[in-house]
């Protein structure tokens, strides 16, 4: 995981491809087979001639980015992430094999959390994919981390949408079409690099980025997010009140760097990690009984994985607090905490602060403990940026859920029950009449 200051710095404005085209790498097989991915590489080079057609970029400029062009060595993580920071347009070539690349979904991931900090930062929508289909895929094959991308089928044209690039470069007959096609792309990834500026981004580490897809074979995720925080109303009068709203879901501890409410960023990032979020005000919940999870469903250890994204003011309160303590005595392994502590609100620093920072342990005091034991310990000590969330929140994510896989019950479908199958040994086979002696010569 990166460091929460990002060790690899920011990626420079100067010279951004248009582009970087995300594509999953088929294996060859047989001998003699040749390069299994040449009408990849192909279709790269026409966009890029399409694009230097369309735009005035002057002579040696990065038009695109596609991994074939590096060699491997100590140098190529490096080289994958400065050209995901900086370029201006992210193009997944979807496939059912991308689906399954972990490469694929570490690329995807790491430009979404790019366009999650430019819509904080802005405040405003950032649309820079355009993804594109190399084969025909079935909307039900789409993971949820990629289902609110726009897929644009209509404006290609139904031999597309059935044969995707790679059925209209290997089909002679439909040579005009590909042709066409590849022109339309090129100038749908000018028209969203110029209407639609993404600002460079940090480089991050590639080698410990999640991946954006669930395994292959892994049922949907679910996750559920409860927000504890005060609200505008209910903070103490010489408390600042710019990180509150309404609700407690309105609470933006990093406003310095975000307009955006913290709680929809953690949604909208658990999300791009292929998982189903719920998210619900700690305010709205019933925590004097069971442990619910919050989603109408049954308590205990039928409930699912959960986060509780909690600030220390929302212990001013003596009754949230008192109900903190009783949630924290009930939790069950897999739910976590992340505590937001944003360094650069004075008022987490001074005497109050301290104040709360001592009452949190002695109200939290499980939940913490557990934190401190796992690799991602900065989640329980205090996030201090809105960049050291978005790096330890996948985490966290990724611990809760190994713990609910561990520790929860196992529901098995309704019906008989069917005993396991016992390996008894080798049975002898029956004889005819008279057995192995009887009814033959000596």
């Amino acid at each position: 995981m990166d460091t929460p200051d990002g060790e690899w710095g920011q990626a420079s404005a100067e010279g951004q491809p248009y582009f970087f085209l995300s594509y999953a790498h088929t294996p060859p097989w047989g001998s003699g087979g040749g390069d299994p991915d040449h009408w990849v590489h192909q279709l790269y080079r026409d966009l890029c001639n399409h694009i230097m057609a369309l735009t005035d970029l002057p002579a040696g400029a990065e038009v695109g980015f596609i991994d074939r062009e590096m060699g491997s060595g100590v140098g190529w993580p490096r080289k994958l992430s400065e050209n995901l920071a900086r370029c201006r347009v992210f193009v997944p070539l979807l496939s059912p094999r991308y689906f399954t690349s972990e490469m694929c979904g570490r690329e995807l991931f790491a430009f979404n959390e790019r366009i999650l900090h430019a819509r904080a930062a802005g405040g405003r929508e950032v649309s820079a994919i355009v993804p594109a289909l190399w084969t025909r895929v079935d909307f039900h094959q789409l993971p949820d981390s990629i289902r609110h991308i726009h897929l644009d089928r209509t404006t290609f044209g139904d031999r597309y949408a059935t044969n995707g690039f790679y059925g209209l470069i290997k089909l002679s007959r439909l040579r005009d079409e590909y042709e066409e096609t590849v022109l339309t792309l090129a100038q749908r990834i000018v028209q969203v690099a110029e209407e639609s500026p993404l600002p460079p981004g940090r480089l991050r580490d590639y080698e410990s980025t999640p991946s954006a897809f669930r395994p292959r074979g892994e049922e949907p995720r679910h996750i559920h997010l409860t927000v504890a925080a005060p609200t505008r109303d209910s903070v103490p009068e010489d408390r600042d009140p710019r990180p509150y709203g309404e609700d407690a879901l309105d609470w933006n501890p990093y406003h310095s760097e975000s307009t955006r409410p913290l709680p929809a960023l953690a949604e909208e990032l658990i999300r791009s990690l292929d998982y189903r979020p719920t998210v619900s005000s700690f305010d709205d919940e019933d925590t004097d009984g069971p442990l619910s999870p919050g989603t109408g469903e049954e308590s205990g250890k039928t409930g699912r994985p959960r986060i509780l994204l909690v600030d220390r003011w929302t212990l001013t309160d003596e009754e949230r607090r008192r109900r903190l303590k009783a949630f924290d005595a009930q939790a069950q392994p897999w739910v976590s905490a992340v505590v937001p502590w944003n360094r650069a609100d004075l008022q987490c620093h001074g005497d109050e602060g301290q104040r709360l920072t001592t009452e949190f342990e002695r109200t939290l005091p499980l939940l913490l403990e557990r934190g401190r034991r796992t690799d991602c310990r900065t989640a329980v000590n205090g996030v201090p940026t809105l960049k050291a969330f978005t790096d330890v929140l996948p985490a966290v994510v990724a611990h809760t859920t190994r713990q609910y896989l561990k520790h929860a019950e196992a529901h098995p479908p309704p019906g008989p029950h069917v005993p396991r199958p016992r390996l008894l040994g080798p049975i002898q086979p029956p004889y005819p009449e008279g057995g192995p002696d009887h009814g033959g010569d000596a």
